[in-house]
């Protein structure tokens, strides 16, 4: 303000004026100094209260001031400004501060809008986290992951602020309530689990216990019947604790492996032996299959009786042998018999040995009948007249057939 004069004056008593569009108003006295003196006292007053107001105005502009509060500033200047004891333009001054006013006022509104849809924002996040959290509480089974995820809800809700206090309150009640919800359903949940797994762990010690006591077994084809049957059920079975299931896996496992050891080296043994015996088979069914039936049927036939009981005394043979080796040393004795049948044919009834034999058996039948007799003794005479009768009908039937 360049010229006091323009909108003030002290008069000859020191009493100071302010000039206004509605007059003149006395704002105090000047007794200190010169009238120009005085009018540049309360003249830089009032340029206080223009820097207060700019100051104001370029912090709404910018936005750095809290409308709200800049609200209240210019309505306290404005109300003061009809009795300020400054000197200059109040008029001007007052039409700013009016200008002002409803500048802060739509500034104020916007940001109780802002706050209000920050507020609504902020209710929505925490509601939403709860609803989360109650979900959580109420269907979730992977336990690891929901129990993070409720905290990571519980470091969210921590960040999120402005939402009202009992709304706030009766959230947080909600949070508490599923986390409590989910711990307790957790708990259970391990119990539960921890339970099984000690039926578990029993089943299967039961099982490694009977694997352990078969391991030693020498009924190879049962045993590893049983011990598969024992695998089909530790695959049924539930699970142990890790480093229980894996502890009985190793000792279960270990007893499979040393029996199915043992039986490889056994039937390692028994197949070489069976090696041994097929080279010795072989070779005898081909000392059989190169007999001279034909020129000499009996010798062929007690050659053969020799190699029977060789072939017997040999042992078992790999069984995927054992029946082609049987198959061709039938045929050797088909041939031997039907050879030895053919020269029976062709001997006289009275040169055949056979009949001579059952002869000696029919006469010693009737020495023991009369010596039985002679001794009185009627049970060896029952005896011997059977035995006698017996061998009496089988000759018969033979000199019948010759």
């Amino acid at each position: 303000m360049s010229d006091p004069t323009e909108f003030g004056r002290i008069d000859a008593d020191g009493n100071v004026f302010v000039k206004t569009a509605a007059g003149e108003r006395p704002i105090g006295s000047w007794q200190a100094g010169t009238p120009e003196e005085g009018l540049a006292h309360f003249a830089r007053r009032y340029a206080d209260l223009v820097t207060e107001v700019d100051l104001i105005e370029a912090r709404l502009g910018s936005g750095a001031a809290d409308a709200g509060q800049s609200l209240s500033t210019i309505r306290r200047l404005r109300s003061g400004l009809d009795e300020a004891h400054v000197v200059g333009d109040i008029d001007g001054l007052s039409a700013r501060l009016d200008k002002l006013v409803l500048v802060a006022e739509e500034k104020a509104g916007a940001a109780r809008a802002a706050r209000d849809a920050a507020r609504a924002e902020s209710l929505a996040r925490k509601t939403a986290l709860v609803e989360e959290a109650e979900v959580i509480a109420a269907e979730a089974t992977g336990w690891k992951t929901a129990g993070d995820r409720l905290k990571e809800i519980l470091d969210e809700w921590k960040s999120i602020h402005g939402v009202e206090k009992k709304a706030e309150s009766e959230l947080w009640k909600r949070y508490a309530a599923a986390r409590d919800a989910f711990t307790r359903r957790r708990g259970a949940h391990f119990a539960t689990l921890d339970s099984n797994r000690k039926q578990a762990q029993g089943r299967k010690e039961e099982l490694v216990v009977e694997a352990e006591q078969l391991s030693e077994s020498t009924e190879w084809n049962a045993t590893a019947a049983r011990l598969k049957e024992l695998m089909t059920e530790w695959k049924a079975a539930p699970r142990a604790a890790k480093d229980t299931e894996q502890k009985l896996w190793e000792r279960f496992r270990g007893a499979q492996d040393a029996f199915f050891k043992r039986r490889s080296e056994v039937f390692s043994a028994r197949d070489a032996e069976f090696k041994g015996n097929l080279e010795r088979k072989q070779e005898l069914l081909a000392q059989a299959e190169a007999l001279d039936i034909d020129a000499d049927p009996k010798g062929a036939q007690n050659r053969l009786r020799e190699i029977q009981g060789t072939w017997h005394d040999v042992g078992r043979v790999p069984r995927e042998a054992q029946a082609g080796l049987d198959r061709r040393l039938r045929t050797v004795e088909d041939k031997v018999k039907a050879a030895m049948d053919a020269a029976w044919r062709r001997t006289p009834p009275e040169a055949s040995p056979l009949l001579a034999q059952m002869r000696e058996q029919v006469a010693r039948a009737e020495q023991q009948l009369a010596s039985a007799q002679a001794a009185g003794d009627q049970r060896r005479i029952k005896e011997a007249e059977k035995a006698l009768e017996s061998k009496r009908k089988f000759l018969a039937m033979a000199e019948h057939t010759s």
